[in-house]
């Protein structure tokens, strides 16, 4: 995140505004209406992506995930920012992160919420950049590092299941120690 990007407000409003096609049904198989292939392609080569480039979405088929297609087109949206079309040299990175980080997301957060929540288009916004080697503008590497760091939704997850994973161990152990506590009271009540 070295280098200077838009503005964190901006793109947190333009997810506000995201149209409702971008949360339409993704054609995944013979149902839906959006082939999320063809909206990333065309952000590829907005962003100045390879032409005729071939666009692989691994997640894509029969066996699609819906809310991760669904991410993606709010990814689409995002990116399609003036700020970065500007560019012209962000393609193959996006096309990384599209790849990537819809599929860590789908699990944990539900596509709407990245256009309704204030806290979710944040950590959208600020995930994108991030991914993409910028920084919000006027924020420092370590100042847009906590914040993204703060909203991380995938690793808040990971630090609740591994919290309920230590609950679960305490819980055992203390079962184990009431059991042999009781098996020693009464081997010792056995002995009197």
């Amino acid at each position: 995140m070295t280098e200077e990007g838009p503005d964190i407000a901006t793109l947190v409003r333009r997810l506000a505004g995201c149209p409702p096609e971008f949360l339409d049904e993704p054609r995944i198989g013979a149902s839906g209406r959006i082939v999320v292939a063809a909206v990333v392609f065309d952000l590829i080569l907005d962003l100045g992506g390879p032409q005729g480039g071939h666009v692989h979405l691994p997640f894509e088929g029969e066996a699609g995930d819906r809310n991760q297609s669904r991410i993606v087109l709010v990814c689409c949206w995002l990116l399609h920012d003036p700020w970065f079309r500007a560019r012209r040299d962000l393609g193959e990175r996006a096309h990384g992160f599209l790849i990537t980080d819809p599929a860590l997301l789908a699990p944990v957060v539900d596509a709407e919420r990245l256009v309704t929540d204030p806290d979710r288009r944040e950590e959208l916004a600020r995930l994108c950049l991030a991914r993409l080697g910028l920084r919000p503008h006027g924020e420092s590497e370590a100042q847009a590092a906590d914040r993204l760091t703060a909203l991380d939704s995938v690793e808040r997850r990971r630090v609740i299941e591994a919290t309920r994973a230590a609950e679960e161990r305490a819980r055992r152990v203390r079962e184990e120690l009431a059991r042999k506590a009781a098996e020693e009271a009464a081997a010792k009540a056995t002995r009197e």
